[in-house]
């Protein structure tokens, strides 16, 4: 049997949040703001929230509750509008900005718990995006556009029980999480053991690499760009539409293996090796540079470059730089790690292989949320169904 629906507007009302100005005298505040959302469904913890001397007192509307949920209501980036966050056991003097919205629902019709879980479907972020005009951008999310939301309302002991199955999911996805948080550190630890606190001699960069500017003459139409947390990637992935010049004779190509930066963006991380793809274009602004693997091993090379000592190093070179861009000069002056060519390739094996068990439980992961948003997909439209102890004792 298919699951009743109704508006969300019969048994949950809206308010905006506010902008607030600071004051010299009148309430402090602590303001629940978009940036608090994050990946996370619940928030619980509210010691790091931006913290605020408002005018007057704060009116009791506008104080956060325990089950309060907040909507991001308008944001720049068109995936966070609608996501939704579960506030539990606020302290007093908790309210949230004007870039959100509060729904507080009616508890005899609804659990806040399974209306925040029905935000993380994609039925209500689709319904959302038509009701922005479907032109896949949703400017602003509005009280109106929530009160006409139709959504799926089982029975309280339905909705309990569908929690209590997610919540296996739940469960094993934090553990998973927790468990690459862990890899993570252990891996930062021995790169900075192995490569960085080793007492390796040193070399200068420029050793062992040396700059490419070969330009687009054979008519090579991948046009890709370097970022700091995903490494290449196409722009159109990255920016949801393509990002060049009609012109991409004077584009530089770059090969499998080969590694480039943007001189502007290096120090915040946006430098890597071309991995998945044979070859590609990028702007003329970007710095192409392939290195002598004789000398060093590319891997180990990979490796280092995501160090603190890495990082650090790139930063000072663009330091005292108008725009703080690092050219391949000042790259190739960097100072470098430089055991003998058996030893770094020992390191980096060793290395990947900790990076290799972060991927795997990366991909568990994913896994996991795609069955539990499949699985909640078969609950929530009544196509399967789960046992609950109140209808077994009818």
């Amino acid at each position: 049997m298919k699951t009743k629906t109704m508006p969300l507007g019969l048994f949950a009302e809206f308010r905006n949040g506010i902008n607030y100005v600071a004051a010299d005298t009148g309430d402090t505040v602590k303001v629940v703001g978009v940036g608090d959302f994050r990946d996370r469904m619940k928030l619980d913890s509210f010691a790091a929230l931006s913290t605020i001397t408002i005018k007057g007192c704060l009116s009791a509307e506008d104080e956060l509750r325990d089950g309060d949920l907040l909507l991001v209501r308008s944001n720049g980036n068109k995936d966070l509008i609608g996501r939704c966050l579960i506030i539990r056991n606020p302290p007093p003097g908790v309210t949230f900005s004007g870039f959100t919205i509060r729904a507080r629902v009616d508890r005899s019709v609804a659990l806040p718990e399974f209306v925040a879980l029905l935000f993380q479907g994609h039925a209500i972020k689709n319904h959302l995006l038509l009701a922005g005009g479907g032109n896949g951008n949703i400017a602003n999310l509005n009280q109106a556009m929530l009160r006409e939301l139709e959504v799926p309302v089982p029975a309280i002991a339905t909705q309990r029980t569908m929690l209590a199955v997610l919540s296996t999911w739940d469960a094993a996805i934090e553990k998973t999480e927790r468990l690459i948080a862990a890899k993570e550190r252990h891996y930062a630890h021995e790169l900075s053991r192995l490569i960085s606190r080793a007492q390796h001699p040193h070399g200068h960069i420029g050793a062992f690499a040396r700059e490419l500017s070969e330009r687009n003459r054979q008519g090579n139409e991948r046009v890709l760009s370097v970022t700091n947390s995903r490494g290449f990637v196409l722009p159109e992935e990255q920016f949801e539409r393509r990002v060049a010049s009609a012109d991409l004779s004077n584009y530089k190509v770059v090969r499998r293996g080969q590694y480039a930066y943007n001189p502007s963006r290096i120090n915040v991380g946006s430098i890597a090796r071309l991995d998945d793809w044979g070859d590609g274009v990028l702007s003329p602004m970007y710095v192409v540079f392939e290195i002598d693997q004789t000398k060093v091993d590319s891997d180990y090379f990979v490796h280092w470059l995501a160090s603190h000592e890495a990082q650090q190093r790139i930063k000072n070179s663009a330091q005292g730089s108008v725009r703080e861009t690092v050219a391949f000069g000042d790259f190739a002056a960097i100072h470098f790690p430089l055991p003998k060519r058996e030893r770094q390739t020992r390191i980096a094996a060793y290395l990947s292989c900790l990076r290799d068990e972060v991927a795997l439980l990366e991909r568990q992961t994913n896994q996991l949320r795609l069955q539990k948003r499949g699985l909640m997909q078969k609950l929530l439209t009544g196509e399967w169904r789960v046992p609950v102890a109140e209808e077994a004792v009818a």
